[in-house]
């Protein structure tokens, strides 16, 4: 089960110090749809489960509460296990949890999503080059490149985590 990231204000409630900011969803609905379709395009033909992570890990990554709880639920009723989505903030000391072709992956979003540290590392693409055929690495970035600019909309605009449920957004 994927979703899309329909992002909607939390109760006032939730969060007096930081409350939401701004919905994109609702002020720029075109963007939003475009959005939509984009991320449906960018993990077409993907592994669903290696997606969450890959979502997961961004939004680690970004501080995105949104994301993080949004992907977490999706990847958990995707069948994944609470143990591997607690492990992905340390998944280089828990390597053994993950096959080699998602730990390409999630060196990937890492170098991808955390560019102050300059161009992706030839070695951390040479190795998802690897894994993954040419035309699903071209995929696994994109997939990279939207949860990103979610997240950045997340991150923004204070979207509080807490509220979604599986299956309440789907594409």
């Amino acid at each position: 089960m994927t979703s899309t990231h329909e992002h909607h204000h939390a109760p006032a409630d939730l969060s007096p110090e930081h409350p939401p900011r701004i919905s994109v969803s609702q002020l720029l609905p075109d963007v939003y749809k475009a959005m939509v379709r984009l991320d449906i395009a960018a993990r077409k033909g993907l592994d669903p489960v290696l997606v969450e992570l890959v979502k997961i890990r961004a939004s680690q990554l970004n501080q995105c509460a949104f994301c993080l709880d949004m992907h977490s639920k999706d990847a958990l009723a995707a069948g994944e296990s609470v143990e591997r989505i607690v492990q992905l903030s340390a998944w280089r000391e828990s390597q053994h949890f993950y096959t080699p072709k998602e730990l390409a992956a999630l060196a990937l979003t890492e170098a991808v999503t955390v560019l102050t540290d300059g161009f992706v590392p030839d070695e951390v693409y040479a190795d998802a080059a690897g894994h993954f055929e040419e035309a699903e690495l071209a995929q696994l970035i994109a997939a990279i490149t939207v949860i990103n600019a979610w997240n950045r909309f997340g991150v923004t605009g204070r979207l509080a985590p807490g509220h979604y449920t599986p299956g309440d957004f789907t594409s």
